[in-house]
């Protein structure tokens, strides 16, 4: 284990990297998180598999995930995939929101935000990447949380997370999982007995709605009405659903499923953030590999802490301080894939792997 990064690894991929070491085509599915800000301590990490060419040399690799996750992951299918990379981290950190703006007018803003990493002429040419297959997460709204009514959507969430509290499989009926994928055929998560939801093909016409859905916060941002092939009705936060990993994205034990993530533990929903005892699964994470920053290496960033959604509250009116921080978080993760690939290379890895 170095210094910076913590790694761990279900049943499967622990064995098998113990025994073999680790091999770049094992890996099947990269996930992304909905994590909010957290993302960019993903960056570096991201930027340096773009760079090295480590995902999908010899067969296709699927990009899951919701909110954060499916922004980061996006850029991936692109012709110039770290330009559009660059340009997301870019303007996500040096957007402004000022002080008593609107959910309707925060979703403007966010689509600029989009506009600017995604060129609408490269949306045809991204869509057909035999690279990468794109997996969008969506929540649709059901219920009082299709509403777009203040108080009527917080009664709505208070309802869902008692529910679900009670019984997790409750979140299906507040929210109903929409995946928007890209490539031949769906995932072939999608047509497991674990999976509750429906999947779309991802078209010219809907990647952007589709990716701005995913990171629409209830109540923060608003959601996106009557997305292009799908199923009318107000689309949101694919976090609502699947926070982090919450399906099996591969039963083969030869394969992997690669998680950066911020911290060490894995939540199903949004609604489990704060139930500790809430976990998927353990068969979900078999043959998941989790990678992390240590503790250590939050201490070192600006005010001990990863950028997270409370900095646009807490520096809502100091934005310099809180941009200039996040370029710093920015700065000193940057080594975090580099780090990666030293202990793949050497096969110091499987004397650094832990079980999850």
């Amino acid at each position: 284990m170095t210094s910076n990064l913590i790694i761990k690894a279900g049943k499967n991929a622990f064995a098998m990297i113990r025994d073999g070491g680790f091999d770049w085509d094992r890996i099947t599915t990269y996930y992304g998180a909905a994590s909010g800000p957290r993302w960019l301590i993903a960056s570096g990490f991201d930027l340096t598999l773009m760079q090295e060419n480590c995902l999908g040399r010899n067969h296709p690799v699927l990009l899951a995930g919701a909110s954060s996750g499916a922004w980061r992951l996006t850029p991936w299918l692109f012709p110039e995939a770290m330009k559009s990379y660059l340009e997301l981290r870019h303007a996500y950190i040096e957007t402004v929101f000022r002080r008593g703006i609107t959910p309707g007018e925060v979703q403007e803003t966010l689509k600029k935000v989009i506009d600017h990493y995604i060129e609408d002429d490269a949306i045809p040419f991204a869509l057909k990447n035999n690279r990468y297959r794109l997996a969008i997460i969506t929540a649709r709204s059901r219920n009082l949380l299709a509403s777009e009514n203040p108080l009527i959507l917080k009664i709505g969430f208070g309802l869902c997370f008692l529910s679900n509290a009670v019984f997790p499989s409750s979140i299906h009926s507040h929210f109903e999982r929409t995946v928007f994928y890209s490539g031949p055929k769906p995932p072939l998560f999608c047509f497991r007995d674990t999976f509750r939801g429906r999947y779309i093909p991802l078209q010219a016409d809907n990647l952007k709605h589709v990716v701005l859905a995913s990171g629409a916060i209830p109540l923060a941002v608003a959601g996106v009405r009557d997305i292009y092939g799908a199923p009318n009705g107000i689309y949101r936060d694919g976090g609502m659903v699947d926070y982090h990993i919450n399906e099996l994205f591969t039963d083969n034990p030869q394969e992997i499923t690669l998680f950066f993530t911020h911290q060490g533990w894995n939540q199903p929903t949004w609604m489990d953030k704060k139930l500790k005892y809430r976990h998927a699964p353990p068969s979900f994470m078999d043959n998941v590999l989790m990678v992390y920053p240590s503790q250590d290496f939050i201490a070192s960033l600006p005010n001990g802490k990863i950028p997270d959604r409370d900095d646009f509250v807490d520096y809502l009116d100091q934005h310099a301080t809180r941009i200039r921080n996040w370029w710093e978080a920015v700065e000193k993760s940057k080594h975090l894939g580099e780090e990666f690939l030293e202990l793949t290379a050497s096969g110091h890895i499987r004397d650094s792997v832990s079980l999850i």
